[in-house]
């Protein structure tokens, strides 16, 4: 378990960081480190849509819904509330960034997580430990 200023280190495992390790990219193994470590983990349900999609797109149903559980038992997963929705609201307007990445910030905000993730998008974000 990694330590992040003498507290437990709460991490939101990106969608990128997810799509990464199963497709065995050039930074799986450090994806690998944050999906298999002991970190308390937290994804949006947005990175949760996002996963599922791109299972469907690089395989089906099926492969998406074994899946599936592996990301929830790893995560808890943590549905867009309206205290959420407000904040991404706020960081859309400021950063302009996309809707989903808005969202998933927020969601990392609002639960003191840095965000794991190779996404450039995040990259010179203070949330993000950045994967590259």
């Amino acid at each position: 378990m990694r330590d992040f200023g003498g507290r437990r280190l709460t991490v939101l495992i990106d969608s990128w960081t997810w799509i990464e390790y199963w497709r065995g990219g050039r930074r799986s193994e450090e994806a690998a480190k944050y999906i298999e470590g002991e970190e308390q983990a937290i994804i949006s349900a947005i990175n949760l849509a996002e996963i599922y999609n791109w299972i469907l797109r690089s395989y089906d149903q099926r492969v998406a819904e074994r899946k599936r559980p592996t990301v929830e038992r790893r995560c808890f997963v943590v549905p867009v509330n309206k205290e959420i929705a407000i904040e991404a609201a706020r960081i859309k307007h400021d950063k302009g960034l996309a809707m989903a990445d808005s969202l998933i910030l927020a969601t990392a905000r609002l639960s003191g997580a840095k965000i794991i993730t190779g996404d450039n998008d995040f990259k010179t974000l203070g949330e993000t430990l950045f994967i590259g």
